[in-house]
């Protein structure tokens, strides 16, 4: 490389006795232009900076993941979409397809090929994960954002004692605190929203459309609590890498959903005009399109805020990341604002933090056991143990 470089920079002197067409000597040094290799490593080293700046890691991980939810929001939000099996599918096929191109550039290189055996193992956690991102788009569907958020607070709670019960796991008492306060958030969320749809125009009807989302979001908690607890029983011994798990994951996922989609949901030509109508059917496309990548960003993000700041860094920019979460629905989609419902939000936010900080604090205290003495694994660390071992 050096060589290169002294190659790249070298200046050429005239030889002796040349003159100039004007009957002069040659000027004894012409200015070269600096090489494109210069132009390039300098775009090289301008991207290096990018990728171990701790700030625009943050950025990039708060920003896939407000643009995944309001994406879905948008095209979920239809007053007559009822495809949702079709649009998990294409969200699926988006991501294998992408997975397979970024595999093909050489920008994934640890992506191992297909194994029929390991597929058939994982195959049960592929239907929990349809369970999960099923009933997350039907709540999201009939839910605000500010409510959809604050209620996915409550999974925290179930994994929590999931893992306790599982695998042995503990819950401090300023983890208690903070399930108290997600709790509350939730209450007040419900009460301030059951409030402001009982004083609208169509009441039973606005009514209805809560219940009918708040009976979907309580599926939704059990069903990613039992697909996280699930996977990370399996994942150990399945000695999986995170392009694995989600090339696993959509693959497995897009049968299942296109036999789902063509068995339970209505293809007719009628059915297809109303799900997509003339005046936003683009949008909706690109919408689709956009959250088959966005997962796919989403996972990137994570690893990339993780390397260059800390696993507690990254825990704590989710828990930071719900404020502008909930604000984003208030702006997009025109969610009511009210005293409770801003309040639910802070509630919410303060019980991420206090969660957040209650698993540094428990991380700490492990770390400081003598080694000497039977520590009392975290959960994860049990979970992970016991993964290993089956």
């Amino acid at each position: 490389m050096s060589d290169k470089k002294n190659e790249d920079y070298t200046i050429r002197m005239p030889e002796s006795g040349t003159r100039s067409p004007f009957g002069g000597e040659k000027e004894p040094f012409i200015p070269v232009r600096p090489s494109r290799v210069a132009s390039h490593n300098s775009l090289g080293s301008r991207l290096a900076k990018i990728e171990n700046n701790p700030t625009a890691s943050i950025i990039a991980y708060c920003f896939a993941s407000i643009s995944m939810t309001v994406v879905n929001k948008y095209v979920v939000s239809g007053s007559d979409w009822n495809l949702n099996f079709f649009y998990l599918a294409v969200q699926s096929t988006v991501c294998i397809a992408t997975i397979q191109v970024l595999k093909q550039i050489g920008v994934i290189t640890n992506l191992a090929p297909f194994d029929p055996n390991k597929g058939r193992r994982w195959f049960p956690i592929s239907l929990l994960l349809v369970g999960m991102i099923y009933t997350s788009t039907k709540s999201l569907q009939y839910l605000s954002v500010p409510v959809y958020t604050i209620f996915k607070n409550l999974t925290i709670i179930v994994i929590a004692y999931g893992e306790v019960l599982w695998f042995g796991g503990s819950v401090t008492p300023l983890a208690l605190l903070s399930f108290g306060l997600m709790v509350l958030s939730s209450v007040v969320a419900a009460w301030a929203d059951t409030r402001h749809a009982g004083q609208t125009a169509g009441a039973a009807e606005a009514l209805a459309t809560l219940n009918a989302g708040y009976a979907w979001m309580g599926l939704n908690v059990f069903c990613t609590a039992s697909y996280i607890l699930s996977m990370r029983k399996v994942i150990k011994s399945m000695n999986f890498k995170d392009w694995d798990t989600m090339f696993y994951n959509n693959l497995l996922t897009i049968p299942v959903l296109i036999v789902c989609s063509l068995v339970a949901e209505d293809w007719s030509s009628a059915n297809l005009a109303k799900n997509f109508p003339q005046e936003s059917r683009n949008s909706l496309f690109v919408g689709m399109i956009y959250s088959g990548l966005g997962a796919i960003l989403i996972s990137y993000c994570s690893a990339w805020c993780i390397r260059v700041t800390s696993s507690t860094t990254y825990s704590m920019v989710g828990a930071l990341n719900k404020l502008p979460l909930a604000i984003s629905g208030l702006i997009f989609f025109a969610a009511p604002v009210t005293v409770g419902s801003v309040s639910a939000i802070l509630i919410g936010f303060i019980s991420g933090i206090i969660y957040t900080w209650a698993k540094v604090r428990q991380s700490e205290v492990a770390k400081n056991i003598l080694p000497t003495a039977q520590p009392t694994m975290s959960a994860s660390s049990q979970s992970n143990r016991d993964a290993a071992n089956s």
